[in-house]
């Protein structure tokens, strides 16, 4: 990995704070001595659309967007998001999922179906899937609104920055008053054990 780019893709909905985890992930890798680009997609965000994120680091990054393909993680916020871009993910990469699904308004309407099984789907696709009970461990932590950092910490143990450095990205990018319970759910998302892997 030293002398290449590696490409992470987020992907979730509008409100799940899928862009303050791309700006601590983006933060911890500069921190920890990386050429950084990132790029993101709103979509319909405001109404609980589609929102991605590209991250790309390594030594020399030219561009911020990952061509489809090419991610080496597909870090996803929303089950059925993260099944949906999944042809973004190269072969050989890792999926880290949050274990939640958000009903689109088209599947509220009766005018579609929500796809069943997609943990199964992800696990059956990508072996090693990590799927993470992200609404559980904020729980723990003390702050529903920290599911976003929970799950920045179970990606956290698939790269190799050490902990500390998370945690100065987080002072960096998080409010003073949200700092202790944003560090708890990072540290629960760090720990986190896949029931399906």
């Amino acid at each position: 990995m030293a002398n290449q780019v590696t490409n992470i893709f987020l992907a979730g909905v509008g409100g799940q704070g899928t862009l303050l985890a791309s700006e601590v992930l983006s933060e911890a890798l500069m921190l920890a001595g990386h050429d950084v680009k990132k790029s993101e997609i709103h979509g319909m965000s405001q109404r609980g659309g589609s929102v991605t994120s590209h991250v790309r680091f390594g030594p020399k990054v030219y561009s911020p967007i990952i061509p489809e393909g090419e991610a080496d993680i597909l870090f996803g916020f929303e089950l059925l998001e993260t099944y949906r871009y999944l042809p973004w993910l190269k072969k050989g990469g890792k999926i880290i999922a949050n274990d939640l699904k958000i009903i689109p308004a088209p599947v509220a309407m009766g005018q579609a179906e929500y796809l069943g099984d997609i943990p199964e789907r992800l696990c059956a696709a990508v072996p090693g899937a990590k799927i993470v009970n992200g609404m559980e461990l904020a729980r723990q932590a003390g702050n529903l609104r920290t599911v976003n950092i929970a799950l920045v910490g179970a990606l956290s143990k698939e790269l190799d920055i050490p902990e500390e450095t998370w945690q100065q990205a987080m002072r960096n990018q998080v409010p003073e008053r949200f700092l202790a319970e944003n560090l708890k759910a990072f540290e629960l998302g760090r720990q986190f054990k896949s029931p399906l892997t």
